[in-house]
C-alpha cells in the first residue's frame, strides 16, 4: 500500500485523512475542523498543523484550497479572507508543520481524484468536474489532462455570479426545495454545456451524497453523474497531489 496524506480546505470546514493511493480509499476516519472566522492565513495554518498532528503524519502533505493557485501562491479568495490574495500558501503551511506542502485548487484536486479513481476513470474527451459546496468549484480535463484554475463557478448568469444562486450553500441559505434548487443548477449547467460541450459532467461536493433528490430534475442533454468518491474526492486529490508536486500545474 502506498499511503499519502491530504487536507481539503473549504469555506466552512477543513478535512483531512490518510489515503491509500493504490485504491483511492481513506485508510483512517477523516478529521474535520471548522474553518476559522475570519478565514485568514494565520488561524488556518494553525488548523492545518492540528490536522497533521492528529494523524501523526511526518511526510509530504497535499492541501486543497478554494482559490486560484499558481505554483503554491493563492491568487484569489473566494469564500475565505481577502488577505489570502498573493499569499505563498505552500511556504506558509510548510513553515507551520515542518513538512513539505503542495497547495492546489480544491476542485482541480477533486477532479484529479475522480479521473483516477472515480466516475471519470478511463474517460476521454472533455470532462468537467463540478463541486457544489459553499461555492462552485470546477476541474476541466481534456483526454485526462487537467486545465488548471478554471473557476467556472464564477460565470455570470442572469446578472449574478453563478455560485451565489446555484451553490449548495444557496439551497441551505434560502431553504429551497430540492426541485427548486435543481432548476437553478440546471440553468447553470446549460451555460457550462453551451460554452464547453463536455462529453461528461461529474457533480461532487456534499450534495453528491444525496444526488437522487435533485439530479432527476435536471436535463441538459449531456451525460451527468454524481462523483464516485462523493465528498471524499478533495481529500483523495490532495493526497495524490502530495506525490505529484508541481506536475499538476
Amino acid at each position: 500500500m502506498t499511503e499519502a496524506f491530504g487536507i481539503d480546505i473549504g469555506g466552512s470546514g477543513m478535512k483531512a485523512a490518510t489515503v491509500d493511493l493504490d485504491t483511492g480509499e481513506l485508510t483512517a476516519d477523516r478529521r474535520k475542523i471548522a474553518t476559522p472566522r475570519p478565514a485568514a492565513p494565520a488561524p488556518m495554518a494553525e488548523v492545518v498543523e492540528q490536522l497533521v498532528r492528529h494523524f501523526d503524519w511526518t511526510g509530504p502533505v497535499g492541501v486543497t484550497f478554494p482559490a486560484i493557485v499558481r505554483h503554491g501562491v493563492t491568487l484569489s479568495a473566494a469564500n475565505v479572507d481577502n488577505s489570502w490574495i498573493g499569499t505563498d500558501a505552500d511556504a506558509l503551511f510548510t513553515k507551520a508543520i515542518g513538512n513539505d506542502v503542495h497547495v492546489v485548487n480544491d476542485a482541480d484536486a477533486a477532479g484529479l481524484a475522480e479521473m483516477r479513481y472515480g466516475a471519470g476513470r478511463g474517460r476521454r474527451g472533455v470532462v468537467i468536474v463540478l463541486t457544489f459546496g459553499t461555492g462552485i468549484g470546477s476541474g476541466l480535463f481534456i483526454d485526462g489532462v487537467l486545465v488548471p484554475n478554471t473557476e467556472l463557478g464564477h460565470l455570470e448568469i442572469d446578472g449574478h455570479d453563478a455560485e451565489h444562486k446555484a451553490a449548495a450553500s444557496a439551497h441551505d441559505r434560502e431553504k429551497l426545495s430540492w426541485k427548486a434548487w435543481a432548476k437553478r443548477v440546471e440553468r447553470y449547467l446549460q451555460t457550462v454545456v453551451f460554452l464547453f460541450s463536455p462529453e461528461l459532467i461529474i457533480v461532487g461536493g456534499g450534495v453528491s451524497r444525496r444526488s437522487e433528490k435533485w439530479l432527476p430534475y435536471i436535463d441538459i442533454g449531456t451525460e451527468l453523474v454524481p462523483a464516485g468518491l462523493t465528498n471524499e474526492a478533495g481529500i483523495v486529490g490532495a493526497a495524490l497531489v502530495s506525490t505529484l508536486g508541481d506536475d499538476v500545474e
